[in-house]
């Protein structure tokens, strides 16, 4: 399968998988000074993440301050993106998930047409139990009329999952992968890896580990790293999938310093930073209760990438 000629429409067997491997760039929403979206910004930074290799775009995200954009501006962020992948014949995930199953529901049913798949996020602040976690996710499969990837993102949540609830998460019809970003390689994760479906995608969502992830066999990533060096990011999903793996390993220790300096803060407020002293955004503004980045974190976050271009 060439790239980018992704079935989006077949979800069952191999072509669930496929739908869903490469580089996934989660894009930041670029604020002007008045605080209203930079439509222009966002689409260059779109067209250049898939221009420079990405396989897809994630809209919506963590990355994108989702929780602090009114829904007009929801609209307008998947709009633009939505035109971009077209353009691209990419696929696009847009995120669409609350801590309430009917608020949920309702996301879903809102999201039009040119999306691949939905990023949902396991409920937060209730802290359910894992069956009802379970349970909020197959409600959802049964009616979203796009797949489901379930993002697992326990520090943010508060609610950890199990193996076999990831196995069951697995096994639900609709349900074509996840975004895993559990902080760390640990015995869960290493369970997952072993036991998946082949036809289940798994994504490298934290971005410090996602060499070590795709080493283990995941089959993409997520990155918010991968807006300032998205061929790099590209490229190390590729060498871990195709090799050579002495190049996988030299790629994948040379972007864990970008990554560590650009998460020295929360995200997206070092990216945002970045991306506007390099005139990528026309600000760096976040919004409450965010705060934008540190001077001292931006400058150690622009060397970070510089040396990477010279070690590269």
């Amino acid at each position: 399968m060439k790239k980018r000629e992704l079935d989006l429409t077949s979800f069952a067997g191999e072509a669930r998988a496929m739908t869903l491997s490469g580089l996934f760039v989660p894009l930041v929403t670029p604020f002007t000074a008045d605080d209203t979206i930079a439509a222009d910004a966002l689409s260059g930074l779109a067209h250049s993440a898939l221009e420079q290799g990405a396989t897809g775009l994630v809209a919506l995200g963590t990355t994108a301050e989702a929780a602090t954009l009114t829904e007009a501006e929801r609209e307008l962020v998947v709009d633009i993106c939505t035109r971009v992948c077209r353009e691209h014949n990419a696929p696009l995930i847009v995120g669409a998930g609350t801590n309430s199953t009917a608020a949920s529901l309702a996301a879903l049913e809102r999201l039009g047409s040119g999306i691949t798949a939905a990023l949902t996020v396991v409920p937060y602040y209730i802290r359910p139990t894992e069956a009802g976690v379970l349970a909020h996710f197959r409600r959802l499969a049964e009616t979203s009329p796009v797949p489901l990837v379930v993002y697992n993102i326990p520090y943010r949540t508060g609610r950890t999952l199990g193996p076999e609830t990831l196995r069951a998460l697995a096994a639900v019809p609709n349900i074509v992968g996840i975004k895993h970003a559990v902080g760390a390689i640990d015995e869960t994760t290493v369970d997952l890896m072993r036991t998946r479906p082949d036809d289940f995608a798994v994504l490298a969502g934290d971005d410090l580990f996602v060499a070590p992830l795709l080493a283990l066999g995941a089959s993409g990533a997520i990155t918010a790293s991968a807006t300032l060096a998205t061929d790099a990011f590209a490229a190390l999903v590729s060498t871990w999938r195709h090799g050579p793996l002495d190049k996988a390993r030299h790629l994948g220790n040379a972007l864990s310093g970008l990554s560590a300096a650009l998460f020295a803060e929360p995200n997206p407020t070092v990216i945002k930073a970045v991306l506007a002293a390099r005139g990528r955004i026309p600000t760096a503004s976040v919004r409450l209760p965010s705060l934008p980045a540190a001077e001292e974190s931006t400058r150690a976050a622009l060397a970070a990438l510089d040396g990477l271009a010279a070690e590269l």
